[in-house]
């Protein structure tokens, strides 16, 4: 008999992401934390508004994601604006590196999950920034959507 998983899952969305950039492909990365950070997003205090990644020496980082510093914990306390290391395959990264090479592209961070096993993990997309007339032809077409629905009622 399976055993019910009573507490809440971690999702955290950053809704910036989607409005600022057009999103052309979606990774799922592995993230190095403190115990301290694990307990403090699993409270959800965590804010991924101004996050982006950035790529050094063949390796992935995660800037300006603030993680609020665990109350509890006595003398192993997290800074919560650190650098943060992103797990990713060599490949995968190879293939990051010569995209984001190509004029436009960055890396930034979507959403933040625990996966069925318990472990946290962060969607990164790779993708162009928009300009504003894209941004208001999204608006435009959210606004659609939202009176075609209205009117179906």
């Amino acid at each position: 008999m399976a055993v019910k998983d009573n507490r809440k899952r971690v999702d955290v969305l950053n809704r910036k992401a989607g409005f600022n950039f057009h999103i052309e492909q979606r990774y799922e990365a592995g993230m190095v934390l403190w115990g301290g950070e694990v307990k403090s997003i699993r409270n959800g205090n965590v804010n991924m508004g101004d996050a982006y990644c950035v790529l050094e020496d063949g390796e992935v980082y995660l800037l300006h994601m603030h993680i609020s510093e665990f109350k509890q914990s006595s003398y192993n306390v997290h800074e919560p604006m650190r650098q943060r290391k992103l797990l990713l395959n060599k490949q995968e990264i190879k293939k990051i590196e010569g995209k984001i090479k190509t004029k436009g592209y960055t890396l930034f961070p979507i959403r933040l999950y625990e996966n069925d096993r318990g472990i946290l993990k962060l969607e990164i997309g790779l993708g162009q920034g928009k300009k504003t007339f894209d941004k208001r032809d999204d608006l435009k077409e959210k606004d659609i959507a939202r009176e075609m629905q209205r009117n179906k009622i």
